[in-house]
């Protein structure tokens, strides 16, 4: 099934209650504020700040000031959260110095109290592992990122886990005793995906590769969004760059509103997601694994008791069809 098309996109110096998806040319403070004055609230907060590493759309600062400049926007974030809202904050490290003396600062942990200093609670760290990235010399490659989740102090938090569910690695895998002896162990829609996510960063060779140098995968947003709302939710992106956000809350029926200080950047957002209104844009399916099983072995084969229950491929219903 194809995407519902959007009502309305607009790229725009001010934020659009109305529209579908709202493409905001300017400074993210300056959206955050005019969201919370519409007195709209976000279900989802995802993004995936500037890291501080002196990226062609970014001026490095001291790591306090950038600290202290994040420590804004996440504030104005809360302003504007339900209150079954969640925040994924996905970061990687902050380098100081070079060769030799390259120090890391993991960001994840360099921002943690400052979420808890709005009394959010830390639901998983999510470590995003992909397998290209660039050779260091000195040290280990690095090849994971972490996606933070964090939700207000209740419970009443929006957690789907069926849309979001994995194929099982060993579906055909059996109790070995009590009174489900003999039966398939596994949940026949399929496994947790767990708190490691392995998916191809985006790249040169990769199926959703723009101008822009620092991507976000459309899946990952996809699946965090899955979890964290239902349809017709907001889903703000802060750092929306090329619009990976938006492509997913399009493609999910959710609506979306982000910010950019470069025309460049929303210009290809722009494009991407009227095309994924029209279900013309490529992109990789959530959950295509980088490994599949070759069902050779037993535990490797879809038991025939979920074959008969129309259930043989693990595929969740929610998954739209492949744009390969």
């Amino acid at each position: 099934m194809l995407p519902n098309l959007a009502r309305e996109i607009v790229i725009s110096p001010t934020y659009q209650q109305a529209a579908d998806v709202t493409l905001y040319r300017g400074d993210r403070l300056d959206l955050l504020r005019q969201i919370e004055e519409a007195g709209d609230k976000a279900q989802l907060v995802i993004t995936s700040p500037p890291y501080n590493i002196g990226k062609e759309y970014e001026t490095p600062m001291p790591l306090d000031e950038y600290v202290a400049s994040q420590r804004q926007t996440i504030e104005a974030c809360v302003r504007i959260l339900s209150d079954t809202g969640s925040i994924c904050w996905q970061v990687g490290h902050y380098i100081e110095g070079t060769g030799k003396n390259k120090e890391a600062f993991p960001l994840d942990i360099v921002l943690y109290p400052i979420f808890k200093s709005f009394g959010l609670r830390l639901k998983n760290r999510v470590v995003w592992y992909f397998g290209h990235g660039l050779h260091e010399n000195f040290r280990f490659s690095g090849r994971h990122e972490t996606l933070l989740w964090f939700t207000r102090a209740t419970d009443q938090y929006v957690f789907n886990l069926d849309p979001v569910r994995v194929p099982q690695k060993y579906p055909g895998k059996r109790a070995f005793r009590g009174v489900k002896r003999g039966q398939p162990s596994g949940n026949p829609q399929g496994k947790n995906p767990s708190d490691v996510w392995d998916m191809p960063n985006v790249k040169s060779n990769h199926i959703e590769k723009t101008d822009h140098p620092c991507q976000f995968p459309v899946g990952l947003v996809e699946r965090t969004l899955l979890a964290t709302t239902n349809e017709h939710d907001l889903v703000v992106d802060p750092y929306m760059g090329v619009g990976s956000t938006a492509v997913a809350a399009i493609l999910r029926n959710r609506r979306a509103a982000g910010a950019d200080i470069e025309q460049r950047y929303l210009d290809i957002a722009d494009e991407r997601v009227r095309k994924a209104a029209r279900g013309e844009l490529k992109t990789r399916p959530m959950n295509q694994p980088v490994y599949e099983p070759d069902g050779k072995s037993a535990v490797s084969r879809v038991p025939e008791e979920w074959a008969k229950n129309g259930s043989d491929s693990q595929k969740n219903e929610n998954d739209p069809p492949p744009l390969l």
